[in-house]
């Protein structure tokens, strides 16, 4: 009886996990992206080309014009869907913090490393790492970085291993990394290597017409959440 009943457990988790995984992957179509006007019908025509295979995106476009949905996006459309999508926000780190994030660390690292940890490029192998504001990396980091983007390898931190890892890496930032590069403040080499695919997001007022159908997503997400029965705005 005890393993019956782990097997239905089990067999409910797996059905659980695959509808949540299908409601994800539902939520992130194409069709399901607010914006109908010609420079999103350009967007989703460069996902679409970009998304079956493993180049590595650079994603550009001004805060809030929705890089990671786009992200996800190319992701839940790619061969790599049902494998995990993993975001590091590169602002929210310090230099040590983002490396230890990145690439994990060994106990007794540095102080307060008082177990192992494991890195994201670990933790997103066969999958997506999404790094988002990818402008904010040190130029130490940026050297680690284009190694892992090359030898497909990562060293934790303090520990003298390489760890081996195949993830598809998907960059954002609202900067001009290729100024950023003219200032010497950005590596030449690794900009090439992240930007193999670009995709630029266009700001709301470059697409006016799409302003429209935003608001009333935004009021029937709204309705449904607070349950009052808004139709329209006035």
């Amino acid at each position: 009886l005890h393993v019956v009943q782990r097997a239905l457990e089990r067999r409910q988790l797996l059905q659980e996990n695959r509808n949540l995984k299908s409601e994800v992957s539902a939520k992130y179509r194409f069709d399901n992206i607010i914006g109908a006007s010609p420079a999103m019908q350009a967007v989703y025509a460069l996902i679409a080309k970009c998304a079956p295979t493993n180049s590595t995106v650079l994603i550009t476009g001004e805060s809030g014009t929705g890089k990671e949905m786009m992200a996800r996006a190319i992701h839940y459309n790619s061969l790599r869907k049902d494998q995990p999508f993993v975001t590091v926000d590169c602002n929210t780190l310090s230099e040590n913090l983002l490396e230890s994030e990145l690439f994990g660390h060994i106990k007794g690292a540095f102080t307060g490393a008082v177990a192992n940890k494991r890195g994201m490029f670990e933790v997103a192998n066969n999958g997506t790492l999404f790094l988002d504001e990818f402008g904010n990396i040190s130029l130490s980091t940026q050297a680690k970085l284009l190694r892992v983007i090359q030898e497909h390898e990562f060293r934790p931190v303090g520990s003298t291993a390489n760890q081996r890892t195949s993830v598809r890496l998907l960059t954002a930032t609202n900067k001009d990394l290729k100024a950023m590069v003219a200032a010497g403040t950005f590596r030449e080499d690794l900009y090439y290597r992240i930007n193999v695919f670009p995709i630029h997001v266009p700001a709301l007022k470059e697409r006016r017409e799409d302003i429209a159908a935003l608001a009333f997503h935004f009021l029937r997400t709204f309705s449904d959440e607070l349950e009052k029965p808004v139709s329209e705005i006035s």
